[in-house]
């Protein structure tokens, strides 16, 4: 969401964007989980990016110009990985193609991390040949069972991650990107790995600027699977405006960690519902001055040039909606830069009202869940959505398995919470009905 908004900030000031989003669609754990469930790989990235690009939509994020996905670039990654091994950049050994990190001497400029340190904590796989622990692999030749490209000179196998991309982005954009974005966890080693690649291959710099988005906390914790606090976005959605949604990712700047918490999305759904009470305050209002909303202006703006501050952005439009002065005799500039600031912001629509779906989930739920399900249920997570997650996947595990009365017992149970399951080939998702 927040390279959206970044994209549609850099569209409103009129340059010129080629957006590109590339679809990692060979990967380990796509490999495994087909292996696992007998699934070809292909349908589980199709079925999991096909619900991403619904979520994404529904949020109303803008489609890429460009969506690469990896498997068809394979002849410019072994083109690449080619020069690489040539120019003495790259090595082969038993098991696949590596790059050698020693070649580099600016490796870890992007992330600041010491190579010697790093050096000291990597560690080789027992079934990885590299040289050298900090070396990542480029091609890795393919295991029985596992997709593979023929590659003239090596061993059939697969593009290792880092080389994925760096080949899509030399072919659709060439060097230096302008910007290259993702998240904070992808800086080292992703990015860093990137960079060394290119360069080595390319003789460019990568990119001329580097955006890194925070990463997210559910409930003050990390999410995690293991931990059972986390909620697919397509289950979010069921039960939130998406509009709201974005709201309140908007109001932590892009940098920081953000916490999400029921309180808080409760809270961007009543900010949500202020600003579109405002909105229609304004519909029949005439033409007048507009002091107050160029001066609203000026610093929204303002914000967004400093670094994308969105948090301090979004909060100019709340101090002007609060003024009712400014409202009542600035009503016509007031709508009309709402329309416009929102929409930088991706929120739009002002006229719909919010879903009624947008409910907050009642806190005893856990308490609830806990008692009537303690003998199949341990519920370890402090949130409702943790519990409900566990719960479901507890269930999913049952209908796995066949215990069928145990699956309808554990959806009993949610239903009498009012929380409704809906099952499809995505997976479980739930929303909350009166």
């Amino acid at each position: 969401m927040f390279f959206d908004v970044l994209r549609r900030y850099l569209l409103r000031l009129g340059y010129d964007v080629t957006f590109v989003q590339n679809v990692t669609d060979i990967d380990d754990r796509s490999i495994r989980v087909a292996q696992e469930t007998g699934e070809d790989y292909r349908s589980i990235v199709k079925r999991n990016y096909d619900s991403f690009r619904d979520s994404m939509k529904r949020l109303g994020v803008l489609p890429p110009d460009v969506e690469p996905y990896a498997t068809a670039y394979v002849p410019e990654i072994q083109e690449m990985i080619r020069k690489l091994v040539a120019d003495g950049y790259a090595y082969a050994t038993d098991d696949g193609v590596y790059f050698s990190v020693k070649r580099d001497p600016d490796y870890g400029k992007l992330s600041h991390k010491n190579i010697d340190e790093l050096r000291i904590g990597a560690r080789i796989e027992e079934n990885e040949h590299k040289r050298d622990p900090l070396d990542f692999a480029l091609w890795k030749y393919a295991k029985p069972g596992e997709p593979e490209w023929e590659f003239a000179g090596f061993a059939p196998g697969r593009p290792g991650w880092h080389i994925e991309c760096s080949a899509m982005a030399h072919a659709i954009l060439g060097e230096p990107l302008d910007i290259h974005g993702g998240g904070f966890d992808l800086v080292f080693p992703h990015h860093e790995n990137e960079i060394a690649q290119t360069e080595a291959a390319i003789g460019k710099p990568l990119a001329r600027h580097w955006v890194h988005g925070g990463l997210l906390n559910f409930e003050n914790k990390k999410m995690s699977k293991s931990l059972g606090n986390y909620e697919p976005l397509h289950a979010m959605l069921e039960r939130y405006d998406p509009r709201a949604i974005r709201l309140l990712f908007l109001q932590t700047g892009y940098r920081k960690p953000m916490n999400f918490t029921e309180e808080s999305i409760a809270g961007a759904t009543s900010g949500l519902g202020r600003l579109i009470k405002a909105y229609a305050a304004t519909a029949s209002a005439p033409a007048g001055p507009s002091e107050r909303v160029d001066a609203a202006r000026a610093k929204f703006f303002a914000a967004l040039d400093d670094d994308m501050n969105t948090a301090a952005a979004v909060g100019v439009l709340f101090e002007l909606i609060e003024n009712g002065r400014t409202l009542e005799i600035e009503g016509a500039a007031v709508r009309a830069f709402l329309r416009e600031a929102l929409s930088i912001c991706g929120i739009e629509d002002l006229e719909r009202p919010i879903a009624a779906k947008a409910t907050v989930l009642d806190e005893g739920v856990v308490a609830r869940l806990s008692e009537a399900l303690a003998d199949v249920v341990r519920l370890n997570g402090d949130s409702p959505q943790s519990a409900i997650e566990q719960v479901i996947a507890v269930r999913n595990e049952a209908r796995k398995s066949k215990n069928f009365g145990l699956a309808d017992r554990l959806r009993d149970a949610l239903a009498e919470q009012h929380i409704v399951l809906r099952d499809s080939r995505d997976g479980t998702s739930w929303s909350i009905e009166s």
